[in-house]
């Protein structure tokens, strides 16, 4: 394998590494808020490719149907926290995380069973042939769909400078003190799961136009969770470098082992991020460390 080669498998694997951090991203977002992992975020992905691809076939163009999707889904994770996670307050964390595990469930055969099994594919109108840069092979779905998740990345860090933000930031760090200065917990956590669905909207479609809308999209939670464990479960620059390290990694390992066992070692190399960050630095690269003094 030439120089050339490792550099192709470098800038497809960020720019797929991007695209998971599109789906971990709604993961941080409302993690920062409730201290809630929320197990749900891979098939609300699958359910913003759904609208965006029902919204496009009922004659909107596509780049009305992403804004469409995006308010939809939005309203979807007001709905959520109101109708499901406000009910467990004061509930054992682990009870509120399996509940987000058992909407995922819900979700993955939702979407399939309303709208059939068959993949939807998503046009956002653009060429199948690569992006030729000297040598390398770059796919076009590839660079939009990271580009895209960058820009929401970028969009939430400065969402954190704003007003609203900086209430959510408050939230995060003590919900008691926040409500004794009068911040409504239960607002700020119903903006981030619906923030969290704007963000499933935009993983949904990238994600969509590269393979098409069905269950496996769901199954992004597991690289999804990767990202969020390398880079914390509350640093949205860790989504960043965490989905850049991440997709690397499952670019050029694979690259280099696949020919020799035969394939498939992309979800080994997820699985042993996820191990050794947790054995070596369980809070992540860029994640708080709470200290809890007995």
């Amino acid at each position: 394998m030439t120089i050339l080669d490792l550099l192709e498998l470098i800038i497809n694997g960020s720019l797929t590494g991007l695209m998971y951090g599109a789906v971990a991203l709604g993961i941080v977002l409302i993690f920062k808020s409730s201290g809630v992992a929320n197990f749900a975020q891979g098939a609300m992905a699958m359910i913003g490719g759904y609208l965006v691809w029902m919204f496009a076939n009922l004659g909107f163009s596509v780049w009305l149907a992403i804004p469409l999707a995006m308010v939809a889904m939005f309203f979807f994770g007001l709905l959520a926290e109101r109708v499901l996670l406000r009910r467990m307050v004061g509930q054992p964390i682990i009870m509120i995380v399996m509940l987000t595990l058992g909407l995922e469930i819900f979700l993955r055969g939702l979407g399939p069973g309303l709208a059939g099994s068959t993949p939807k594919k998503i046009d956002l109108g653009l060429s199948m042939a690569p992006l030729i840069i000297g040598d390398m092979f770059i796919n076009r779905t590839y660079l939009v769909g990271g580009i895209v998740s960058l820009v929401l990345i970028i969009l939430s860090l400065l969402f954190f400078r704003t007003h609203t933000g900086t209430k959510l930031r408050a939230v995060s760090n003590d919900h008691v003190s926040s409500w004794s200065v009068g911040i409504s917990v239960e607002r700020a956590v119903g903006i981030s799961w619906g923030l969290a669905g704007i963000c499933a909207v935009g993983a949904g479609t990238v994600w969509g136009a590269v393979q098409g809308v069905d269950w496996s999209i769901s199954s992004l939670l597991l690289p999804a969770v990767a990202v969020v464990i390398l880079g914390g479960f509350d640093s949205i620059v860790g989504v960043l470098v965490g989905g850049l390290l991440l997709g690397i990694l499952g670019s050029v390992i694979p690259g280099y082992v696949d020919s020799m066992v035969g394939g498939s070692t992309q979800n080994v190399v997820i699985s042993l991020a996820i191990l050794v960050t947790i054995l070596i630095r369980p809070y992540g690269m860029f994640g708080r460390e709470d200290v809890e003094r007995v």
